[in-house]
């Protein structure tokens, strides 16, 4: 039987260099400070970490320095390539280097049906065996949503190598259950309700940031040793202000940068937040006692 994975995950940040190539030791660096000692996972290369503009030599040479380091939780690979190919690439070089946790999307850009998203995932486990594989459920990014049809199959199928899902699309996390398998809701403001549905935890952009993610900790603590938490409010009202930037990678990096400069180099089409929206983030973060400064 698959380990069960359960939790807070940080969908990291990517840092880049002023020529827009990854900082690999910047990258690991803030990730450690922001996520060391306070019981968060980590997941690398996954939508908020610019996965997709990021090129697969960077991501290997990240995973190979990814090894060297000692992250006291567990991580997450995000693959976040259209290519069958080169998912299975990095996948291997993963395993190789020890990770075998994986948040994989379907293939974007094309259109998707169940047998062929089926088809996807069967022909990445007989490459990678080994692999344990959480599926990306978000239809805004892919195109495609999961159906519990296909999720049952691919469960049924492999059920050595499915081992959850984090459902940013919202269309399965609250009615989808199937044993040995990890629920996590791609929104911290579901946290709570996820829990006393039998759900995992979350995998979430904006626990990458240090305070949001003590609090969804505390949260899941909370939770799992009371049954309830009297800061789920205050949770939902963080992630409420950071959606309603509409662009929650540019308010992450907006708000990371006004600490570390290098978090305004952004890969395009990203950009960072309009003035007005910076400092309305601002102001509701300050008004929630989320941010000193």
């Amino acid at each position: 039987m698959s380990e069960i994975l359960k939790g807070v995950f940080a969908a990291t940040m990517s840092v880049l260099k002023a020529d827009l190539s990854l900082d690999i030791n910047e990258t690991l660096r803030q990730a450690k400070k922001d996520l060391d000692n306070n019981g968060i996972g980590s997941a690398f290369f996954g939508s908020t970490g610019c996965g997709q503009l990021i090129s697969i030599s960077e991501k290997k040479a990240f995973i190979d320095a990814l090894s060297k380091e000692n992250f006291k939780e567990k991580i997450l690979i995000g693959t976040s390539c259209n290519s069958l190919n080169d998912t299975i690439d990095i996948m291997q070089h993963s395993i190789k280097s020890g990770f075998k946790n994986f948040l994989i999307m379907n293939v974007a850009y094309y259109k998707n049906e169940d047998n062929g998203v089926y088809n996807f995932y069967k022909n990445i486990i007989k490459s990678v065996p080994e692999a344990k594989i959480i599926l990306y459920n978000f239809l805004k990014l892919s195109g495609y949503a999961f159906t519990p049809e296909v999720t049952k199959r691919l469960i049924k199928d492999f059920p050595e190598n499915i081992v959850g899902m984090k459902d940013s699309t919202g269309n399965l996390w609250d009615n989808f259950k199937a044993k040995n398998f990890s629920m996590f809701v791609g929104n911290e403001k579901r946290l709570l309700d996820g829990l006393k549905l039998g759900g995992s935890g979350t995998i979430s952009a904006t626990t990458g940031w240090t305070f949001q993610g003590i609090l969804a900790k505390k949260v899941y603590d909370d939770f799992k040793n009371k049954g309830s938490s009297l800061e789920n409010e205050k949770l939902q009202a963080i992630r409420t202000a950071f959606d309603e930037t509409g662009n929650l990678i540019a308010a992450l990096h907006t708000l990371k940068s006004l600490k570390t400069k290098t978090y305004t180099n952004l890969l395009p089409p990203l950009e960072l937040l309009s003035e007005s929206k910076k400092e309305e983030l601002i102001k509701k973060l300050k008004g929630l006692g989320a941010l000193t400064k």
